[in-house]
């Protein structure tokens, strides 16, 4: 795997009058029928965090939340509490990260061997481009973070990111207690699991494109993670996710965060929960600003069905593996659908296999 500095950023790329885009960034994915946004507006199911905790509704919301992970694997959160300020100081300082000229942006290069950093990964010359710019980093545990990424960051961009991931990693430890007792899954594991866990960061930028049904904003995939929080940063959608071999268009409100179950957890819960297929568009007329969190296990963890959900009845459905190893085996592949995840499926019969 190497990175390449001689693909020029797709914003670099629209700065001069693009009428055709260049054909290493037209998709070759098969098209799956898609539902327009007019038929199937806000589909994805609603949780309020706050009647989820305080409310007089808690449990109709705890039942919401569980039937949203077991049939559709996303939601959007409402009433999360998240400060309106510092998520407009996120937005003003992402969206100033990307107007950076590109020496500047380039400081933060991927390197030749590794994911972590601006840019794209490429991994052969013939490989199709997404477009759109993104920088990603793991940011927990502390002794992992890339001392030329985060730290060097402008301080102004360092100082309300390292604040939203405090409050983000707050939240989603909530959610992660919440679902382990949906699941019912032996509190003191579960915590000992997802304390101090693996977590990253991926800020992207989708500048538009002349030829918006031709180019993949983000390839199909589905997050190798625990649970994935999206804060769609200028209000622009783009997101889709796979149902029933359909892609259906994420709507969302202006203010909500979407959060979807990742591989980690439909491993864990042996199929209960969902980790569904998903991909960014682009459209011809405005940019879309995402930053996505990823939260997972600790990389001491081992990742399997938990015991509680595997008896006679209910045989393991996927392999068990550390987590370190997980990750190490997952950054090494290329995105392409659920096909990690298909990889961790026992196979062959052999109900105890460790990868």
């Amino acid at each position: 795997m190497s990175s390449s500095e001689t693909v020029l950023s797709v914003q670099e790329l629209v700065k001069k009058p693009l009428t055709l885009v260049p054909q290493r960034y037209i998709t070759d994915q098969p098209s799956s029928p898609v539902i327009q946004h007019e038929t199937f507006s806000h589909v994805i199911p609603t949780i309020s965090l706050k009647k989820l905790i305080h409310g007089d509704a808690t449990q109709t919301e705890q039942e919401k939340l569980n039937s949203a992970c077991r049939n559709w694997g996303f939601f959007q959160l409402v009433e999360h509490g998240m400060s309106p300020v510092m998520l407009e100081t996120l937005k003003d300082e992402i969206e100033g990260f990307f107007r950076l000229p590109l020496e500047e942006k380039m400081k933060y290069r991927i390197r030749p061997g590794d994911v972590e950093g601006y840019g794209a990964v490429i991994r052969s010359e013939d490989q199709k481009l997404d477009w759109g710019d993104r920088l990603f980093m793991i940011t927990n545990p502390l002794s992992r973070r890339k001392p030329h990424i985060l730290p060097e960051l402008p301080s102004s961009l360092r100082s309300v990111l390292e604040l939203y991931m405090v409050e983000l990693q707050n939240l989603a430890m909530t959610f992660v207690g919440l679902l382990g007792k949906a699941l019912k899954v032996e509190k003191r594991e579960w915590d000992e699991m997802f304390e101090d866990g693996m977590q990253s960061v991926r800020m992207t930028y989708y500048p538009p494109c002349p030829q918006p049904e031709s180019v993949m904003g983000f390839t199909a995939h589905s997050d190798a993670t625990g649970i994935t929080f999206l804060n769609q940063v200028n209000g622009v959608h783009g997101l889709q996710i796979k149902k029933d071999g359909i892609w259906i268009p994420v709507n969302i409100s202006s203010d909500a965060l979407i959060v979807n179950i990742g591989d980690i957890l439909e491993i864990i819960s042996n199929g209960i929960y969902k980790s569904v297929e998903h991909r960014a568009m682009v459209n011809s007329t405005k940019e879309r600003i995402s930053i996505a969190m990823f939260f997972g296990p600790k990389f001491q963890s081992e990742i399997g069905p938990a015991p509680s959900f595997i008896d006679q009845k209910n045989p393991p459905l996927y392999k068990t593996m550390k987590m370190e190893k997980y990750v190490e085996d997952f950054f090494s592949r290329k995105l392409d659908g659920r096909s990690y995840l298909e990889h961790m499926k026992i196979t062959d019969g052999n109900a105890t296999r460790k990868a």
